[in-house]
């Protein structure tokens, strides 16, 4: 019987990972929005889209609520600048996008996805005073 290797050490835990729930690897995105993998590592890295390392399997995905049939999920670039300049890191952001809130109420990823930009951009917002 083998042992199975360690979660990578930059690996998210394993609580936000059921928190998200489903998720895409940067291929399949690049597959999804029908774009080269690298120029998804640009939308990462231009702050469109947040990827993170999972420990199982252990690559860098993207939670598949951002993605939308046409492509990326419009507000969250905007949302994630607000979520930043709060001081929240990649894995704070995505906590906080995917923790039901009762003052919106729901999860703020599922009210983007629904049109509601707005207040969720308050609440983001206010976190930073």
């Amino acid at each position: 019987m083998s042992t199975p290797e360690p979660a990578p050490s930059d690996a998210i835990s394993a609580d936000l990972d059921a928190l998200v729930g489903e998720w895409v690897t940067l291929p399949d995105v690049a597959e999804h929005l029908d774009i080269l993998v690298t120029r998804v590592h640009n939308l990462v890295k231009d702050g469109r889209l947040l990827a993170v390392r999972r420990a199982d399997p252990p690559v860098r995905a993207v939670p598949a609520a951002f993605l939308t049939e046409t492509g990326v999920l419009e507000p969250l670039r905007g949302t994630l600048v607000l979520l930043r300049d709060a001081g929240y890191s990649d894995v704070e952001a995505l906590r906080w996008l995917f923790t039901p809130d009762d003052s919106l109420p729901g999860r703020p990823v599922d009210l983007l996805r629904d049109g509601h930009k707005t207040e969720v951009r308050r609440r983001a917002q206010a976190l930073a005073w």
